[in-house]
């Protein structure tokens, strides 16, 4: 899907709760990775990877000047003769640390194998982002949740082109939830030092 489509759907979707939705969980991505730096890791079930929402998060990291939204795709099949970037199997989340984003996209809840290797992510200190069903253990588990009803309103896929367009936005509303203390200095420096308005 491209940018024209990605507008165009934005157009459908006015006045919906799905625009504020996505916006808000793409910013949550993008803070984190952007404010933590460890790099993203992103993850699909054993039945569906999430091969397309990698690739358009890499286009948007290119374009949008944010080179920590390129992320790592973890697979459940990897096998080391793959080339380079699909070589990263699950054993890379069992060595997710605290500063590393970890995105889980899954359709339906993930089988628990996988459960375990995320648990395992966010106790070493990872931020896990759940992408999918909003009941389980995987909302459960994660920092931050899209919950994306299984309904003909709005597929996954749909979801995962708004949230990465919105995540490659150079101008993201602040995410909800508490500010970090430079945030808010830096916005008090800009305000105060911005000139006067004009007056006509």
């Amino acid at each position: 899907m491209d940018a024209v489509r990605v507008a165009l759907l934005r157009e459908v979707l006015a006045g919906t709760e799905w625009l504020g939705a996505t916006r808000r969980f793409a910013g949550v991505l993008r803070g984190s990775v952007v404010s933590h730096g460890g790099g993203l890791l992103l993850v699909g079930t054993r039945e569906y990877e999430p091969w397309h929402l990698a690739a358009h998060l890499v286009d948007e990291a290119a374009w949008s000047g944010t080179p920590e939204l390129a992320p790592t795709l973890v697979r459940h099949d990897a096998r080391p003769s793959d080339p380079a970037h699909l070589a990263v199997g699950l054993g890379r989340l069992e060595a997710a640390r605290r500063g590393e984003t970890l995105l889980v996209v899954a359709p339906e809840g993930p089988a628990a194998p996988l459960l375990e290797r995320v648990s395992g992510a966010r106790r070493a200190g990872a931020t896990v982002l759940a992408l999918g069903p909003g009941e389980g253990d995987l909302p459960s588990m994660a920092h931050e949740t899209l919950a994306v009803p299984d309904g003909p309103e709005l597929d996954l896929d749909t979801v995962q082109h708004l949230v990465s367009a919105a995540a490659g936005e150079n101008f993201l509303p602040t995410p909800r939830g508490r500010r970090r203390l430079r945030d808010r200095v830096a916005w008090l420096a800009e305000h105060l030092t911005a000139p006067p308005p004009a007056r006509w």
